[in-house]
């Protein structure tokens, strides 16, 4: 269960990362409403997520997730570029994830 919450929290945190650029500086009211719900539940995730799986890795898989969704939201949607290194790279933190989670279960 921690895993999934873990999960969800960064998957949010990509959520408030990407309405923090859309509130301009929190001049525009819902992006910002967005950003500060989406930031308390992805915080509270990642702690309760935090009781069962170490900080360290929580914390990796926690930053991963939103930052791979970001980005990868940015490329398809926000007029970030986009480029097949980039993309590689995305799909190999993804992998780093991954693997971080399988080490987990296998102690």
């Amino acid at each position: 269960m921690a895993w999934l919450i873990l999960v969800v929290s960064g998957v949010l945190e990509a959520v408030w990362a990407t309405a923090l650029g859309k509130s301009e500086g929190f001049s525009k009211l819902l992006p910002s409403l967005v950003f500060g719900v989406a930031l308390l539940l992805s915080m509270a995730g990642l702690a309760i997520a935090m009781r069962d799986i170490p900080t360290g890795t929580a914390y990796a898989v926690w930053v991963g997730i939103g930052a791979s969704l970001t980005v990868a939201y940015a490329m398809v949607f926000g007029g970030e570029s986009a480029s097949l290194f980039k993309v590689a790279l995305i799909v190999g933190l993804v992998g780093c994830v991954v693997g971080l989670k399988l080490v987990d279960a296998g102690h």
